[in-house]
């Protein structure tokens, strides 16, 4: 069984660790609204998935 060879200096750990971010998700435009969506998923803004409305989205008026 291979044991290490030398100590990992904390430098080289977080060098090492950089590649270690999280990505951001991608996003793609909505169709219908313009609006950033996640892909293969119902824009929330407007309730349309591939060209239909699957969703019906009240509209936002002002508040009493």
């Amino acid at each position: 069984m291979g044991l290490p060879g030398h100590r990992r200096t904390s430098s080289h750990k977080r060098r090492r660790a950089a590649h270690f971010a999280l990505a951001g998700a991608g996003t793609t435009k909505c169709p219908h609204c313009g609006k950033a969506v996640l892909p293969h998923h119902v824009c929330p803004h407007c309730g349309y998935y591939k060209g239909r409305q699957v969703i019906a989205i009240p509209l936002k008026g002002k508040k009493k």
